[in-house]
């Protein structure tokens, strides 16, 4: 099982985007994808939104997502989302796993 997080951060004038380039620069993203059961953080811009910067942050599962929130490097997020003053909306999912089912299989190209 997989948990995944999408995390959409919201500024003005484009300081989700500077966030998001501070949080690579300054290597704590790169952190966080080498703490023990990340499988991904990812950053994307929305085409409709570039207000907008969505994480795509997922998990081996809730024990290791709690580690992460327990690590010190979130005091360092928390202090950059103040700096940037951004606000977020959060979405949780766990992944399928069955996988894709094949009726939706002729869909995706390979």
């Amino acid at each position: 099982m997989s948990l995944t997080v999408n995390l959409y951060y919201t500024g003005k004038n484009g300081d989700a985007r500077k966030f998001a380039q501070e949080m690579e620069d300054r290597g704590i993203a790169g952190r966080i994808r080498a703490e023990e059961g990340n499988e991904k953080y990812n950053y994307f811009i929305p085409m409709d939104d570039p207000e907008t910067v969505l994480l795509i942050d997922s998990w081996r599962d809730q024990k290791a997502l709690d580690a992460h929130h327990a690590s010190p490097m979130m005091k360092e997020l928390a202090d950059l989302r103040e700096k940037y003053d951004l606000h977020m909306r959060v979405e949780r999912y766990i992944s399928d796993e069955n996988g894709v089912p094949k009726s939706d299989q002729k869909f995706i190209r390979k």
